[in-house]
């Protein structure tokens, strides 16, 4: 019975692990391969090439040309790939329309960046909009982020290790947008260059992850062996 619990344990951990499209700590080794270990830096020479859109947002789009498959053949294996990957407490399937031929969802990667002061601490994560619009022959994807969510303990720094207890840490759960984090706000309005800095990168590197996988899916299927003899 303990053997029969034990692999169910382990089946259940997997497919969670596999909903995930890649956690922060897989998509930070990534980052750190494409644009180096120095955040402040990898996010100055990002800056020179990346533009907020006109809704203060960050957008990539990619058009992915899939040879001869139908507007339908897209769709099952999209909708197939958005649900497997999207399947956990902190991801939304916003829209799914096959007869639109469109398919939103709202992404999660916690802790993309942190930061401990003396008086506080914060932990940032992204939640950006993946967008994918389906036609015969071609998919568009669109990625969009337009702030970090952070959670930010005042009180909760090193210098509170050694208060008498007094007063207790206070949590404020905040949306940081772009526009007044680093580099897009040299001085950045947070005071938090090096932490926006990496946040910047990551969701960068997560664009370029997101962006692979679904070319991935729709070329090569999503476990490699889908066809119609079976």
């Amino acid at each position: 019975m303990k053997r029969i619990l034990f692999l169910l344990l382990t089946v259940t951990l997997s497919v969670s692990l596999q909903a995930q499209v890649m956690r922060a700590e897989e998509l930070e080794k990534y980052a750190k391969e494409r644009y180096g270990e120095k955040w402040t830096e990898a996010a100055e020479n990002l800056s020179k090439e990346l533009v907020l859109d006109k809704n203060l947002s960050l957008t990539y789009e990619q058009i992915i040309d899939c040879g001869d498959q139908t507007k339908e053949q897209l769709y099952v294996i999209l909708n197939h790939w958005v649900t497997a990957s999207f399947n956990d407490a902190n991801s939304v399937i916003k829209l799914n329309d096959k007869e639109l031929g469109s398919i939103i969802a709202e992404g999660y990667v916690g802790n993309i960046a942190e930061h401990i002061g003396g008086m506080s601490r914060y932990k940032v994560s992204m939640t950006p909009i993946i967008k994918i619009d389906i036609k015969d022959k071609k998919i568009r994807v669109t990625y969009t982020l337009q702030y970090y969510n952070v959670e930010k303990v005042i009180g909760g720094g090193f210098i509170s290790a050694f208060s008498d207890g007094s007063q207790r840490p206070q949590l404020n759960i905040e949306k940081w947008g772009l526009e007044t984090c680093y580099p897009f706000s040299k001085k950045d309005q947070h005071k938090a260059k090096q932490t926006s800095s990496k946040a910047l990168v990551m969701a960068h590197a997560y664009s370029n992850v997101i962006m692979d996988k679904i070319e991935e899916a729709v070329k090569h299927g999503l476990i490699g062996n889908e066809n119609d003899d079976w």
